[in-house]
């Protein structure tokens, strides 16, 4: 029996029981988000700076005050940045905000640079010149990049400690549809691969898991179920499973039907 409470994720040298990071945005909801957050039983939780005034967090009833830090890790994002500039600017606000909720001693940020705003595609160049700038830094960088294996490389060679590859373009609901990208960039990858975006239903989460991803990052397909806490709940079961699966081995496949019933041994049955 492989048993899942021994298999950890380990990012940045920081250890986590689940393989499911969620998201805070289009819940319908502060109360939503928060019940949602418990079912998935999520660790670590991905909060856009620009959504926030990290100077002014003490009022009640906002995105941070609502969530228990003592329970989950931020995960800081830049979603909202076109260039490079913007992105370490943000990065540099996130790490001032873990320590303001008293996470001192994290160091996390998820990189976004996008200058796409029909298609949403991460920029690769500005990704990787933000993502060696803030590794220097001392930040603990995931980046949200295309598919590309050659990119993926090149960030993990400069000290990132995770790459985040879409499955599909954020909050399109597609599903992976990138798999042989992935599947290269998880067999060429010492880091954990965290498939991020595009996911839509529990089968996806499962699968992703099931190819070798550690983990999966998921907001819309939670946030805009038509019941976002059952879907939370879900989601938390599938990545399990898709993990279980993984570590389990499965079959290899046949072209050809192949007997349940093995011949041997079975001579009683000749008349």
């Amino acid at each position: 029996m492989i048993m899942l409470n021994q298999d950890k994720l380990i990012i940045g040298g920081k250890t986590f029981n689940s393989r499911l990071i969620i998201g805070t945005g289009k819940y319908k909801n502060l109360k939503e988000m928060v019940q949602c957050l418990a079912k998935s039983e999520s660790e670590i939780v991905t909060v856009a700076i620009r959504r926030l005034n990290i100077l002014d967090i003490s009022k009640n009833d906002n995105l941070i005050t609502a969530i228990d830090w003592k329970k989950f890790w931020l995960l800081p994002n830049t979603a909202g940045a076109k260039t490079t500039d913007e992105a370490i600017r943000l990065a540099f606000l996130g790490r001032e905000l873990s320590k303001r909720i008293g996470q001192k001693e994290n160091n996390f940020i998820k990189l976004e640079v996008i200058s796409d705003s029909k298609y949403l595609f991460p920029d690769p160049i500005g990704t990787l010149k933000a993502a060696e700038f803030l590794v220097k830094k001392g930040f603990i960088v995931l980046p949200y990049i295309n598919s590309d294996p050659m990119l993926a490389k090149h960030l993990e060679d400069i000290g990132c400690a995770t790459v985040m590859p879409l499955g599909s373009p954020i909050g399109s609901g597609q599903g992976i549809q990138n798999l042989n990208n992935i599947q290269i960039i998880i067999e060429n990858s010492t880091v954990p691969v965290i498939i991020d975006a595009g996911i839509r239903s529990p089968s996806d989460a499962a699968f992703a898991l099931e190819i070798g991803a550690e983990a999966v990052l998921i907001n819309t397909a939670i946030a805009k179920a038509k019941n976002s806490i059952a879907m939370a709940n879900a989601m938390n079961l599938a990545v399990q499973a898709g993990r279980q699966s993984y570590l389990a081995g499965q079959i290899i496949p046949h072209k050809f039907a192949q007997s349940s019933s093995p011949i041997e041994g079975s001579e009683f049955l000749t008349l």
